[in-house]
């Protein structure tokens, strides 16, 4: 379903461009963007200190990000999302709660080098990425090679991935990939079960909501996947359907 532009977007996004780092493509072509174009941020004048900085792909309504921000205020944050229509809502929600230690991109994923530069960031966050199930879409993944080899990249010495899904399809495609690319799983610790609440369908109720954990790393990185069920900083939507790839 298409979603409706919100009103007053544009005049909504001016008023925060603070907080807006960088904003749509620099030109039509994505690749050509990512291989070719520059305008590294000055993190430590963008923050005004050089404190670590951490990155969410995909940052939603922001109540991640939020929260990551009021229990880490010597860490600065950077939110990613390529919708405006979804950006300006967790834009407001930082600008409202006074967090002075994040900022966001409002740019697809794959033209992050365009803007940050190699070995800055110290952790990454996937949270509920899209699975994209569909075998055409799998290079759009935020977990396919390609965006493991950009993480790798942008990733400080010791930086980690953290991921968190609702899909054991892709929880399981993940772990492929970053076995696949050179991380090494080093853990696995299963979390108690838990059940929706009673409020909820009976399908949804009856459904497994297990949570797994696992670190994968490799001599700079690591990364750890969670799946399945809710989180105290994130709430997920199942995801149903075939999963190909």
């Amino acid at each position: 379903m298409r979603m409706h532009k919100k009103r007053n977007l544009e005049p909504r996004m001016e008023a925060l461009g603070a907080l807006l780092l960088a904003r749509g493509k620099p030109c039509r072509n994505t690749k050509e963007a990512a291989e070719t174009f520059r305008a590294l941020v000055d993190l430590k004048a963008v923050f005004g200190n050089g404190n670590p900085v951490e990155l969410e792909v995909g940052c939603g309504n922001g109540a991640f990000v939020a929260e990551k921000a009021k229990r880490n205020p010597a860490v600065n944050y950077i939110a990613v999302e390529v919708c405006s229509n979804v950006i300006i809502t967790a834009m407001e929600k930082i600008a409202a709660e006074g967090l002075e230690n994040v900022r966001f991109l409002n740019i697809p994923a794959e033209i992050l080098p365009c803007y940050l530069k190699e070995g800055r960031i110290a952790a990454i966050y996937l949270n509920f990425s899209t699975p994209l199930p569909e075998a055409g879409r799998e290079k759009q993944r935020l977990t396919s090679a390609r965006f493991l080899t950009l993480y790798r990249a942008l990733l400080c010495e010791g930086g980690a991935i953290e991921q968190k899904t609702d899909s054991r399809p892709f929880f399981d495609y993940s772990l492929r990939m970053y076995r696949e690319q050179g991380f090494e799983v080093t853990d696995a610790l299963p979390l108690p079960r838990r059940r929706c609440a009673a409020s909820k369908s009976s399908r949804a109720s009856e459904r497994a909501s297990s949570q797994s954990i696992f670190s994968v790393c490799t001599g700079v990185s690591s990364a750890r996947l969670f799946s399945g069920g809710t989180n105290s900083l994130s709430v997920s939507k199942r995801i149903t359907g075939s999963f190909s790839g």
